[in-house]
């Protein structure tokens, strides 16, 4: 069988990672939060916040006993079972694979807003031709992509904090009438923004010393995006409202426009945002094609999702097929039901990993029992909080998958 290469480092790692995080979540994600939770969006943002640490902290345990691809798909396989492995792997080829639409639908809107699903189409197309080269390629992108997106993002949040128009408040109770329900329904949504994080344990056969750079690249990328998330999110409730930010339909360009006023700002704020969206979309796309190739490994997944090039060591087949399946999506979908679709099942995804890490046997594991239990709990919590459509849809596409591999599974020989 062939065999992807350990090919990177944690600098590496850790910008394939922030590339995946700091991406549609920072441009399109406040809005819908915002209509959700209204005033109460910083809470929601603090809930997802901490859901997403526990899933880091069980998802860097799991990654440093199991460095293969496929993250929690492998992991469920080892830890529980071949049926628990399938769903979470189910779960999230189906989630990310409707982000990646989502996104690239993002990139287009900003790029050309009248032709938004033409470009995105071509994103997808251009992207997975970028990763089938390569994971080198892959982790290259992605550095220059964070290396921009964070300079662009830090220039229009200094000159929001020095123009002094970031004068409202950032936590407004009175604001909304949502509740909590509201309040966790945006922390759902938010969530979205940090799943990125475990692209990096989906990755596990291609880097350096995998035991040590995984955790490391895992916590170190996602405490930076919360850093970020929080500054962004205070600064766009302060400048735009409550009522602004819930109706934007490019949130940062929004602020630039209404903070630095000019046409300059808002062009650089869009420009970013593209920008960022493409970085996120090309990490998706990496991690799909790797859980895509663990699954057809095992049995899981048709077997040519396995082949990997002897050129690139990249799984091409994998790369494709992903990339056809969200321009699939693009052509039908809306972005708004693609994203609560997304972190409705990614949450499940997290939620087996929880699960996956409890059973890990005590040499394995350096975590307390708690944090499983807690991650677990939060998960289920906040996927249920979710528009009840991504909840019906994450059910039926689990079922459906459940079903289709309970009648190709060979039952074995009688004796």
């Amino acid at each position: 069988m062939s065999t992807l290469e350990r090919r990177i480092g944690t600098g590496q790692a850790v910008g394939i990672g922030l590339a995946s995080m700091i991406g549609a979540g920072v441009f399109f994600v406040w809005a819908p939060a915002a209509a959700a939770a209204g005033g109460a969006l910083l809470i929601g943002l603090v809930i997802a916040g901490i859901v997403a640490s526990l899933n880091a902290l069980s998802t860097a345990q799991l990654a440093m006993a199991h460095p293969v691809s496929g993250g929690a798909y492998a992991f469920g396989r080892a830890a529980i079972g071949p049926w628990t492995g399938f769903a979470a792997g189910w779960l999230f080829v189906w989630g990310k694979t409707a982000s990646a639409a989502a996104i690239a639908l993002i990139a287009g809107s900003y790029l050309w807003p009248e032709q938004a699903k033409g470009v995105a189409v071509g994103v997808l197309v251009v992207l997975a031709a970028v990763n089938a080269t390569g994971i080198r390629s892959t982790a290259r992108v992605s550095l220059a992509i964070v290396t921009v997106v964070g300079a662009g993002l830090v220039a229009v949040l200094v000159a929001t904090a020095l123009s002094g128009a970031a004068d409202g408040p950032i936590v407004d109770l009175g604001a909304t009438d949502a509740g909590w329900y509201g309040v966790l329904q945006s922390a759902g949504l938010l969530f979205f923004c940090f799943a990125g994080y475990a692209r990096m344990a989906t990755l596990g056969e291609e880097v350096r010393d995998p035991q040590r750079t995984l955790p490391r690249a895992i916590i170190t990328a996602l405490a930076v995006a919360l850093v970020l998330y929080a500054v962004v999110g205070a600064f766009c409730l302060s400048v735009l409202g409550v009522d602004g930010l819930a109706s934007s339909t490019s949130p940062l360009a929004d602020l630039a426009s209404t903070a630095l006023g000019g046409v300059a700002w808002p062009v650089v704020a869009s420009v970013v945002a593209a920008i960022a969206s493409l970085g996120s979309l090309i990490g998706i796309l990496a991690g799909l094609s790797r859980t895509s190739l663990a699954m057809a490994r095992e049995g899981d997944l048709p077997g040519a999702l396995s082949r990997i090039s002897t050129r690139t060591h990249a799984p091409v087949v994998a790369e494709a097929s992903v990339a056809l399946i969200a321009i699939a999506a693009v052509v039908l979908l809306d972005p708004r039901q693609l994203v609560g679709f997304s972190a409705c099942a990614v949450l499940g995804y997290y939620a087996i990993a929880h699960a996956s890490a409890l059973r890990q046997p005590r040499s394995e594991r350096w975590l307390p029992h708690a944090v499983q239990w807690i991650g677990l709990a939060g998960c289920v919590l906040l996927a249920l909080t979710l528009p009840w459509q991504a909840i019906v849809g994450t059910v039926v596409v689990l079922a459906i998958g459940l079903i289709t591999r309970s009648l190709s599974v060979k039952a074995p020989p009688s004796e």
